[in-house]
């Protein structure tokens, strides 16, 4: 499963709001909604929260091993 806790952990760390993200990225409050709740968000989602935070997907997202529900 991928989770999203560093996205919301560096939002804290450099005391931007949700929405001010939102604003900064160009996306919507479902989708970060999604992010919230480690649902699936498009590729493209994840590089202009990148752009707008200027780092990598690793600074914001995160495998975590093991946890694939329904996986084969």
């Amino acid at each position: 499963m991928i989770t999203y806790k560093k996205l919301f952990h560096l939002l804290l760390d450099r005391e931007i709001k949700k929405k001010d993200l939102q604003e900064m990225a160009g996306i919507t409050p479902t989708i970060m909604a999604r992010l919230a709740k480690d649902g699936n968000v498009q590729v493209e989602t994840v590089g202009k929260i990148c752009d707008a935070l200027n780092c990598q997907p690793g600074d914001i997202m995160e495998n975590v091993p093991g946890s694939h529900e329904g996986s084969a």
